[in-house]
């Protein structure tokens, strides 16, 4: 049994919660984090019994097994201050009310767990660890009543902030059953020591929520999955081996302008993580898998360039198929001797298609400081040098090349990818191996090209420029 993928319905802010909810399943997901709110079921309203069952009786006929409930919305206890109060207020009794509520709706919902966070201290340390403290002892009295789990979220910025705190707290309390860890792996990224991966480890069995998004380090702005620092791949397998069986929920508040494309990239980018993650955990066990593997890349994580908007056609950057084949050799580098590394590279190159020769460029590049490849990888890049691909001839000048290349080869390398309109930005060292005779070069095939009335690259004549 594996972990269910979830959204949160902070994603969905300008969507009616039913209509939320449907787009949520139609995409696949088979889980949901539900953040009580005005519009998402108010936890305050008349009626609430009625919605409930009602919200009860959606999920089940949509398919979404597992819900979690988040407490998290901005201005729902008070409409001119966020998030307030706080259990670390003077006056911290109105989040206790919205808790204790919370956890009435999780047990009508037979929710995983009520997902709370700490709040921003205003007040001196200890006191504000006594405040947290005394709140958490207090909801829990009420969670007991009703057998539903708390899961104690860290948040940048709040007094509880590191998992770690998390954890001490727990132990303050007298490490009580039922309270546990909601982890958004964004915030391993941001703030944590250690990366999201051994996050989840260190969690362990009182990992009961996980909230997904990516972020950079120091930066607390959820981002959509590519566009910081997570490893979402690593991320994903260290929650199947750690045998989290609960729900993984995107976690992006701030994209409800564009709720179902967000999320229709975001479970796209889950399934290829996940399927790497797997893939990368067979290499490392039995690396002649790889030979299977390498051909499914594409078809499984996709093809798009990484960096759509500046690299359309993936050649400086690469694209996703480049990136996940990269790790696989990466990986597959670790239990292989040098001898057999450069056997298997070289089989996967000669029997490969051109996505998958690619690959294993890039693959090389990852690999340019391991001894033993050097003569058995030029051979590739040589090769790859000869053809008129120009993702093939982008892949072949990158870190590997600048590495091991003579500076003969090398520089009719550089003059090749201008040749056939390979962007220098793509060719690794540029500047620190440009040379006066590579100037020269460049200088001869710009004068050949105006006199048959042909343009030459910016990228080129800037080259040229930095020369004189």
């Amino acid at each position: 049994m594996t972990f269910h993928l979830g959204y949160g319905t902070n994603g969905f802010a300008n969507h009616r919660l039913e209509d939320a909810l449907a787009v949520i399943a139609d995409l696949g997901y088979t889980g949901v984090a539900l953040t009580l709110d005005h519009q998402h079921l108010d936890p305050f309203a008349e009626d609430l019994p009625r919605r409930v069952g009602r919200v009860a009786a959606r999920l089940s006929a949509l398919g979404l097994h597992r819900v979690v409930i988040e407490t998290g919305a901005r201005y729902l206890l008070d409409p001119w201050h966020k998030h307030e109060p706080t259990l670390l207020s003077d006056e911290p009794g109105a989040r206790v009310d919205f808790l204790v509520r919370a956890l009435r709706i999780a047990a009508d919902l037979g929710a995983d767990c009520v997902s709370f966070w700490s709040g921003v201290s205003t007040v001196e340390a200890d006191t504000a660890w006594a405040r947290l403290r005394g709140g958490v002892a207090a909801v829990l009295e009420h969670a007991e009543r009703r057998n539903v789990r708390l899961a104690l979220e860290p948040e940048p910025g709040h007094r509880v902030q590191h998992l770690g705190q998390a954890l001490d707290l727990r132990k303050e309390l007298g490490e009580p059953e039922l309270l546990g860890i909601t982890l958004d792996v964004g915030h391993c990224v941001a703030v944590e020591p250690v990366d999201a991966a051994e996050c989840v480890r260190r969690a362990g069995p009182l990992l009961w929520n996980v909230q997904l998004d990516d972020m950079r380090p120091r930066v607390h702005e959820h981002l959509e999955f590519g566009q910081g620092q997570l490893d979402l791949p690593a991320t994903l397998a260290a929650l199947e081996e750690s045998g989290y069986a609960g729900v993984a929920a995107v976690e992006l508040p701030r994209h409800s302008h564009a709720a179902p494309e967000v999320a229709r990239r975001a479970i796209g980018a889950l399934r290829a993580g996940r399927w790497l993650g797997r893939a990368e955990r067979r290499v490392r066990e039995r690396p002649s898998v790889i030979g299977s593997l390498f051909p499914a890349v594409g078809r499984e994580v996709g093809r798009t360039p990484l960096a759509p908007d500046t690299d359309p056609r993936g050649l400086v950057e690469g694209t996703v198929d480049d990136q996940a084949r990269s790790r696989l050799i990466t990986v597959l580098a670790g239990p292989l001797t040098a001898e057999e590394l450069a056997t298997e590279l070289g089989e996967l190159y000669r029997y490969g298609d051109d996505a998958e020769r690619r690959g294993v460029l890039r693959g090389l590049n990852e690999l340019a400081e391991v001894e033993g490849l050097r003569s058995a990888g030029l051979a590739l890049v040589a090769d790859a040098l000869r053809t008129n691909d120009i993702r093939l001839v982008a892949a072949a000048m990158g870190a590997f090349a600048a590495r091991h290349l003579d500076p003969h080869a090398w520089r009719h390398g550089v003059l090749k990818c201008v040749f056939v309109g390979v962007p220098l930005a793509a060719v690794a060292s540029l500047k620190a191996r440009a040379d006066d005779e590579l100037r020269r070069m460049l200088a001869d095939f710009a004068d050949e090209r105006r006199a048959a009335g042909r343009e030459v690259t910016a990228d080129a004549l800037e080259l040229l420029k930095e020369g004189r």
